[in-house]
């Protein structure tokens, strides 16, 4: 008997034709947050190619380093909030390397980490056929390796080997690595960087440097994704009021962390990075506390913190002990009737930007090439767009939306356009508060 799925009702064989579906609901949702990128100078690590970091990665195998270490201070503080790293190493120098006592041992990846590298050969102790060709990082075991001979051995995530001469392996207490360096980077190395990460999905990227050629650099990068691509995203760069826009955040000062560590402005260009990255929808960082942080390495007074607000920069007050975000702004100031105030707010510019993103992204997975363009297609369109922003008042991100009148649907100019007008209120968090004290 014949089966499958139909269309209309034209079977030829006999047999039983069923169509499986969902009940019709949602099919978009909100896209993921907390993604942030950053490009940085590291002692070890694959070079010129992005790589993905969550909180629960063993770093320590990839970068060289544990968390804690001053080398991975802006990887440290970026995934203090940020849910995936998107990270890049702009050098690439020369791979420390050793030869002697039947082997030549290369470093994986270029970088001054090389040269704390040690390698131990030793006869095996339940063996004494064989050899124990141990790999030590700061006098620590990172790789055991037992062969007979060294073409056996293979290549581990530190170091790379091969033979040297025909006398075959001979015991040493210690082959240390030496040669390892990092290199220079240029600032083809950061273009190469936002090449690299204009097709990846991310929220913002952030620049760790006071040269102002990358800080434009960036700028660009992030005006072309917003007003050319469509990508809403936005950049971090430290002491850059002057890009004057809603896709630029300028740190003006750092904090001291518990520990004593000073993170200036620019390494806490991670950190606000990746909280501006992870912040819902309906968050502001306003008066957030930046996480293990004691001080601002600078405080403003009442003058200097008012003047640099009203610059556009994103600066830590230090208040009961902690340090904390003064306002979630950008650097949007040229304020018009066509564009308010509103546009400085992140938590704003989030809502926005989040429809902006959110709405292609359903429109270009559930409906481009795949729905008719004709009144029923439309419609359906426009319910998955109205349950969108539905979901969007329900977690008061937004308010006052009204799906009869703030959504509108309809066919474009040619046969195979539709256009798509969204009326919306962005919630704001409350910042000031203006009280009247009554003495009777």
């Amino acid at each position: 008997m014949a089966g499958g799925t139909w269309t209309t009702q034209n079977k030829v064989r006999p047999g039983v034709y069923v169509n499986v579906a969902s009940e019709q609901s949602a099919i978009g949702k909100m896209g993921e947050r907390g993604i942030t990128a950053l490009a940085l100078t590291l002692p070890w690590g694959p070079s010129g190619t992005l790589l993905k970091f969550t909180p629960q990665d063993d770093i320590y195998k990839l970068l060289g380093h544990s968390l804690s270490h001053p080398a991975l201070l802006p990887v440290r503080e970026v995934l203090k909030r940020a849910g995936t790293l998107l990270l890049y190493r702009l050098n690439d120098g020369v791979k420390a390397a050793i030869t002697g006592s039947g082997l030549q041992a290369t470093a994986k990846y270029s970088g001054e980490r090389g040269n704390d590298l040690t390698l131990v050969i030793e006869k095996n102790i339940e063996n004494n056929t064989l050899f124990d060709v141990k790999t030590l990082l700061d006098g620590s075991e990172v790789d055991k390796q037992t062969v007979a001979k060294a073409e056996e051995l293979v290549a581990s995530a530190w170091v790379k080997f091969q033979v040297n001469g025909t006398e075959g392996l001979k015991l040493t207490a210690a082959l240390p690595l030496t040669g390892g360096t990092n290199g220079t980077v240029t600032n083809q190395e950061h273009s190469n960087f936002l090449s690299a990460l204009e097709v990846q999905d991310f929220q913002t990227v952030g620049l760790l440097s006071q040269d102002n050629a990358l800080k434009g650099l960036y700028t660009s990068f992030v005006k072309r994704l917003r007003d050319t691509e469509g990508k809403k995203v936005q950049a971090v760069l430290s002491d850059y009021a002057t890009a004057g826009h809603e896709g630029v955040i300028s740190v003006k000062n750092g904090v001291v962390l518990a520990d004593g560590t000073i993170v200036d402005k620019t390494a806490a260009v991670a950190w606000v990075a990746g909280a501006t990255a992870a912040a819902a929808v309906n968050e502001s960082l306003t008066y957030q506390a930046y996480d293990d942080a004691v001080d601002a390495d600078i405080r403003l007074s009442h003058s200097e913190t008012t003047a640099a607000l009203l610059n556009g920069d994103l600066l830590f007050t230090f208040s009961s002990g902690r340090a904390v975000v003064e306002q979630d702004i950008n650097t949007f100031t040229a304020f018009s009737p066509d564009k308010a105030r509103a546009f400085s707010k992140n938590r704003v510019l989030r809502v926005l930007d989040g429809i902006a993103n959110d709405l292609k992204s359903i429109f270009e997975h559930y409906f481009v090439g795949k729905v008719a363009n004709n009144e029923d297609g439309r419609a359906l369109f426009w319910s998955q767009c109205v349950s969108y922003m539905n979901d969007l008042q329900n977690i008061g991100a937004i308010e006052a939306f009204n799906a009869q009148t703030d959504v509108v649907v309809v066919a474009g100019s040619d046969s195979d356009s539709i256009v798509l007008e969204v009326a919306v209120k962005p919630v704001d968090s409350v910042e000031k508060v203006y009280m009247k004290v009554k003495v009777v």
